[in-house]
């Protein structure tokens, strides 16, 4: 990490990105309950590969690694939790689910949902293209992050966070074999309100080959979930996951 610190220090814009980096962790880490000794290891989690090519290092120092071993944690957890949750459940049934909760959208969700996105680094090419709203980079950090924080502070405080900030949206088969969001999200408002939903492309950024779009669903002319995605179908399906989520929990009060 000696080689990396040292990179970022020759270079100025990297440098003010990181200082003002290790003030949001703190607060991060304060407003998540988690305690951390190595921050340079988390510094690590959300560094993306363009920041790393921006200060001349090999990707090898980016969070990939660290997202291969947080892939793994986050998977077993998962499975301990819904093996012992739903034990009237069998195995095909669990694996559906685990696999609806381990899966990109879902991770993205988790991740906005703790604004953990503002963490990452970019580089500037990235950054201006829209990166931080790139599902597959913020799926990559929220593992990369579990792995930083398993060894970092260990198994039981992985289990804690998870359990304060992913299990408790497992409460039922809300996530079972649901693939077709949108689907689900107009029969969930047929059902509750006689409405229907309607999509909106706010944003499409990026060069041709890698574009990356930003979509809205209203209900009554209320925003009610938003996503982004790498075409319109996928961001279209991830506002919807996260609108029926929340249609579901505001149903609930």
């Amino acid at each position: 990490m000696e080689k990396v610190l040292k990179a970022i220090d020759n270079d100025y814009h990297s440098s003010e990105q990181v200082k003002l980096f290790f003030k949001k962790l703190d607060q991060f880490m304060k407003k998540s309950h988690v305690n951390y000794d190595n921050k340079e290891l988390f510094l690590q989690a959300f560094m993306h590969s363009s920041f790393v090519y921006n200060i001349h290092l090999d990707r090898i120092h980016s969070n990939e690694r660290l997202e291969f071993l947080g892939d793994a944690v986050l998977e077993l957890m998962v499975s301990e939790y819904i093996f012992d949750a739903f034990k009237d459940w069998p195995e095909g049934d669990l694996t559906k689910l685990r696999a609806n909760v381990v899966c990109e959208p879902s991770l993205v969700i988790f991740a906005n949902d703790l604004k953990m996105e503002e963490l990452l680094l970019l580089g500037p090419g990235e950054e201006k293209t829209g990166g931080k709203k790139r599902p597959s980079i913020i799926s990559d950090m929220f593992e990369a992050f579990l792995g930083a924080l398993y060894i970092d502070q260990g198994y039981d405080a992985v289990w804690k966070f998870l359990s304060t900030h992913v299990f408790p949206k497992i409460k039922n088969d809300e996530y079972m074999g649901i693939t077709d969001f949108k689907t689900a999200l107009q029969e969930y408002v047929h059902k509750a309100y006689k409405e229907e939903v309607y999509y909106h492309l706010i944003e499409e950024t990026g060069p041709s080959h890698d574009k990356n779009f930003v979509s809205s669903v209203t209900l009554k002319n209320e925003e009610i979930g938003q996503g982004a995605g790498r075409s319109k179908k996928e961001s279209e399906q991830l506002a919807a996951k996260r609108a029926l989520y929340y249609l579901k929990e505001k149903a609930k009060r």
